[in-house]
């Protein structure tokens, strides 16, 4: 895992350190990210990568082992899958970021009565205030989904100025059979080919 996370770091960092022909001037010049930790049930050891934007203002999270699911078939644990993201983000003094928008896709298999449940937990190590939203798919349902966390200007939780915080994610799937237990009801944030990602927008301002 280790490996697989300083591999995405590095790789990382080669994208986001070359600077941009013509740089918004509310985006600093440049900005590195290095994914710390990936842990959960939902992102074992070398399942999930990260990828960043070219232009510093968005990254990308591609699983390929997030599923939960419920009723026939599935283990009493497996109902709910977290991950959790760890990422320290470094840029030029005077900015600051924080999480303005998160898309999330994957699939859904619910049966009638079942429901499915995704949520996103953004916040700064080491400080209370946060972010939260979550989002309930009912049964029947047998189709991709999609969500999307959008923070008003208002709402947008930034990195205190001047300090190095690390920022975290965690991100949950629950999948509750209800009245369909004789049944299998799944809901997971991958595909067949792995290419399902969950993208995070970045907002930059001055301090």
């Amino acid at each position: 895992m280790l490996k697989t996370v300083a591999a995405a770091a590095l790789a990382l960092s080669a994208v986001l350190t070359a600077p941009a022909a013509h740089a918004a001037p509310d985006v600093p010049d440049f900005v590195t990210i290095d994914v710390v930790t990936v842990n959960g049930s939902g992102c074992p050891a070398g399942t999930a990568a990260v990828a960043a934007a070219d232009d510093r203002t968005a990254f990308t999270v591609t699983y390929s082992q997030y599923l939960a699911q419920a009723g026939q078939g599935s283990a009493p644990t497996d109902f709910r899958k977290n991950c959790q993201l760890n990422i320290r983000v470094s840029y030029p003094q005077g900015f600051t970021f924080g999480i303005a928008q998160a898309d999330y896709r994957g699939f859904a298999n619910l049966q009638q009565g079942a429901t499915g449940t995704e949520k996103g937990n953004y916040y700064f190590q080491g400080m209370s205030q946060g972010a939260s939203r979550s989002h309930t798919f009912t049964g029947p349902k047998s189709d991709n989904w999609q969500a999307t966390d959008r923070a008003q200007v208002a709402e947008i939780v930034y990195a205190p100025c001047g300090e190095v915080r690390h920022l975290n994610i965690n991100t949950e799937l629950r999948v509750h059979a209800g009245t369909a237990s004789k049944a299998n009801s799944f809901m997971t944030m991958d595909s067949t080919d792995s290419s399902v990602s969950t993208k995070y927008q970045l907002s930059w301002k001055r301090c």
